[in-house]
């Protein structure tokens, strides 16, 4: 009801923008903004089977129907044999369940693989099921599968299947191309396959040995090639080209400097707007609800950016690329495992593979180009080589990083952000409210490819391998540096000419930091920074005096703090929280998250830090703590705010980004050396590569 009135009288001329808050002229508050009214979703045909549809887009291809395209310079062409192949596939596939039936055998059995993967269903439950319906329920001469294996071939006719390439158990090489035929690693020589504890034989399975660890691949160029094999998804993945506005405004990453540098530098590619720019991403996770055992897969997925911005971040348009098998991290051995992915990119750039558009009927070359990676900061180490670990540990300011050991709490702390500061800025010389030192550095220098190729330049060719005595030892203190090794990534052409490569993941940026903010102002115990070791590196540093520990006997009294809360300061906080009642969708049930009795927050998510650094934190602490604490921690529920908006302006990044360094250095002022981990360092960057990169939500 507000939608429609809203649609037919407007929004009340008397409306106040509230721009302290946040809010700005123009700025679109939801994805139907961009949505035109020949994408909206049919309501009403949810449930009608796709499959005829599909194909009614697809047929005239390869039967030879004529399109009126109105141009007398228009031919079309047959489609590739892959392409008729796949065709011809669906074709048969299109036949009726049963006669009269409304549902395709293939929207069935895809239906069902759907319900089996979701359900944690077993292959002989699954095969008992599809024998109950052809047998018991569905009428005689019905063309549904009989068994889960004619159900798996049938998807792996199609395409949809995966490669499986053995992989020695220590990371270090992969049994593919001439290494096929192996029988043990050439690197440490470790045996390929599975032997038994017991006996030390090899294990086998219906006769065959069994590998030590399976890479599973999915082929990235038929899955590419299935993007324009339907009329309605070959025009939206030109989107970028024929219906982005370009007004100055970033809200696709087509927006970005760096989409715009890589079409400068490679205008080969850049003339067709077909080619795909891809994005990748990756993390560990823990396949398995409970396990005493820990676990950690590590699926790769690619992002096909030249989708709309309403489709772009879509679960369903993410393309699996492989699953990586480990009990644990692969670490700086992810490169042995990215090898096809990488030749299959150089080959997609260098070579393409042909393609047939449904919407024109042509074949043409199809390239692709991978613009950047996106990780969380330990995943960050593993794909870029520089190690996120230690004094070095930023991978922005490279050698330049600033930081101090404290001797008691035995950790790095990064509080050198004067040096971002303007030169002439008083806080340089203010050697009393800091660490009582005076700023002199200049903010680091930020390193193109080529600067990075000269740093890593001996690292090329160091054996990666989880065996101890054959991989190569790396000494950052000899080295001066934090690198690991030369990434793989850099055998794409085009890699050291990119802006971006990999980007820092601001979700997880934000939860580390709402975590040691909620630790510290609630003084969690496990959780706060402010404790003895902390305030005895203050003594051992001489600042801060008033918040020095106080010896009582054996024991140390530690002086209130003006950044703790008081226990009714607490319970207030608490209760806002447990009473707080959102729009739906806005976030999870934070309210389930806070035990009253001991003032505790439990199972907070990423999201849920989100949520409570942005929007809720400025509420729940206003009124409660000195001006000194809370304008800092306003203003940086505000930077990040603005830098997760949906449309980004670069004069409002260049403002946030001149901003960030004051709002820490206010920090500094109030807060211990301790509560300055690497994760309270790193919002000074991202700005910037937002800046490069457009939308965080990318």
């Amino acid at each position: 009801m507000v939608r429609s009135h809203l649609i037919v009288y407007g929004i009340i001329e008397s409306y106040t923008f509230w721009y302290h808050h946040g809010e700005r002229l123009g700025e679109p508050q939801s994805d139907s903004e961009f949505v035109n009214d020949n994408d909206i979703e049919k309501d009403d045909d949810e449930d009608e089977d796709e499959i005829p549809e599909i194909l009614r887009d697809l047929y005239p291809a390869f039967n030879g129907d004529n399109m009126n395209t109105g141009s007398d310079d228009f031919v079309e062409e047959e489609p590739n044999p892959e392409a008729k192949r796949f065709y011809s596939l669906l074709k048969d596939f299109e036949q009726p369940l049963y006669e009269c039936s409304k549902a395709s055998k293939l929207s069935a059995m895809v239906k069902l693989l759907h319900i089996k993967s979701i359900g944690h269903w077993s292959n002989a439950s699954f095969t008992m099921l599809l024998k109950m319906l052809k047998e018991d329920l569905l009428p005689d001469g019905s063309n549904l599968p009989g068994s889960y294996y004619e159900a798996k071939k049938i998807i792996r006719d199609l395409g949809l299947s995966y490669k499986k390439i053995d992989v020695c158990k220590n990371n270090c090489m992969l049994y593919w191309k001439d290494d096929k035929f192996l029988e043990s690693c050439k690197v440490c020589g470790a045996s390929r396959w599975k032997e038994d504890k017991r006996n030390g034989e090899t294990k086998s399975k219906c006769g065959k040995k069994i590998p030590c660890k399976i890479l599973r691949y999915f082929p990235l160029m038929p899955r590419l090639q299935r993007l324009f094999m339907s009329s309605k998804t070959t025009s939206l993945m030109r989107w970028h080209f024929d219906e982005r506005v370009d007004d100055g405004i970033m809200r696709h990453p087509a927006d970005s400097v760096a989409w715009k540098t890589l079409d400068e530098l490679h205008p080969s590619f850049a003339t067709e707007p077909r080619n795909v720019r891809l994005g990748l991403a990756s993390d560990g996770f823990q396949p398995f609800k409970s396990s005493k055992t820990p676990y950690s897969i590590w699926p790769v997925v690619l992002i096909p950016y030249n989708l709309p911005p309403w489709l772009c971040m879509k679960q369903e348009n993410f393309i699996l690329s492989m699953l990586i098998p480990c009990p644990e991290s692969p670490g700086d051995a992810i490169d042995v495992y990215l090898q096809p992915l990488i030749e299959e990119l150089k080959e997609l750039l260098e070579t393409g593979v042909e393609t047939f558009d449904a919407s024109t009927r042509q074949n043409f070359m199809l390239h692709a180009a991978l613009l950047w990676t996106i990780n969380d900061f330990p995943a960050y180490a593993n794909l870029s080589g520089w190690s996120t670990k230690g004094k070095l540990a930023c991978p922005c300011c490279n050698k330049e990083t600033l930081s101090i050991r404290l001797e008691n709490g035995k950790k790095q702390c990064y509080m050198r952000h004067r040096r971002f500061l303007p030169l002439n800025h008083n806080w340089r010389n203010d050697k009393d409210s800091f660490d009582g030192t005076k700023e002199r550095k200049k903010p680091p220098k930020i390193l193109s490819g080529n600067d990075i190729l000269d740093q890593v330049a001996d690292l090329d060719g160091i054996t990666l391998s989880k065996d101890p005595k054959k991989k190569t030892k790396i000494s950052h203190d000899s080295r001066g540096d934090n690198w690991n090794k030369k990434s793989i990534f850099f055998d794409l052409p085009y890699w050291k000419t990119l802006l971006s490569r990999h980007n820092l993941d601001v979700m997880h940026i934000e939860k580390n930091i709402c975590d040691n903010i909620l630790g510290t102002i609630l003084n969690v115990n496990g959780k706060t920074k402010d404790t003895l070791n902390s305030r005895m590196d203050l003594q051992a540093m001489n600042i801060k005096k008033e918040l020095h520990p106080i010896k009582r006997g054996d024991k140390y009294e530690l002086p209130t703090a003006c950044y703790t809360l008081s226990p009714e300061e607490k319970h207030k906080f608490f209760t806002f929280l447990k009473n707080l009642q959102v729009p739906d969708g806005f976030s999870s049930n934070i309210s389930q998250c806070v035990n009253l009795k001991d003032r505790k927050l439990l199972g907070l998510k990423s999201h849920d830090c989100h949520v409570i650094l942005q929007h809720l934190l400025p509420l729940a602490i206003r009124g409660m703590l000195c001006k000194s604490v809370l304008e800092p921690l306003i203003e940086l529920s505000i930077f990040f705010n603005m830098l997760g908006a949906k449309c980004l302006r670069v004069d409002e990044l260049e403002q946030i980004e001149a901003q960030i360094p004051i709002t820490l250095c206010k920090l500094k002022k109030v807060f211990i050396p301790a509560f300055f981990d690497i994760m309270v360092h790193l919002p000074i960057h991202l700005a910037n590569e937002a800046k490069i990169a457009g939308p965080i939500q990318y």
